[in-house]
């Protein structure tokens, strides 16, 4: 097999764990719609929003109410949401992607996770 194959195939091998890891991680986790959520919101005030978006994104605009721990910070900060464990907690993202790892992360830790579909973008277009 030539080099240029190995390589090739190898990158073909490492987008389809990428993506199948992805799929798997989403049939596990319980995810909401804009919409649902919105009513959800409207029935139960103990829902906590977990904005995982940079700072910038954050300040941009943000569901009111929402905590903000950026993904990339999650690990490191488990400790605050301990208190919310007994709650669930709804991540969101800007398209959905990052709350999907957060949310997976947070399942794992034994918190009740949920994920917002289509993240912000969908937020943003449903509530115009």
């Amino acid at each position: 097999m030539e080099p240029s194959q190995i390589v090739l195939y190898s990158i073909i091998a490492i987008v389809a764990f990428i993506y199948l890891r992805k799929f798997i991680m989403s049939k596990s986790l319980k995810h909401y719609t804009p919409a649902e959520l919105s009513g959800l919101l409207q029935q139960h005030s103990d829902i906590i929003l977990l904005d995982v978006r940079t700072k910038s994104e954050h300040q941009q605009n943000h569901i009111k109410g929402s905590l903000h721990i950026p993904l990339n910070e999650l690990s490191n900060r488990l400790k605050e949401l301990e208190r919310y464990k007994q709650q669930e907690i709804v991540c969101y993202c800007l398209s959905g992607s990052r709350s999907l790892v957060a949310a997976a992360k947070l399942q794992h830790q034994g918190f009740n996770t949920a994920n917002l579909r289509g993240g912000m973008a969908e937020w943003n277009f449903h509530h115009r």
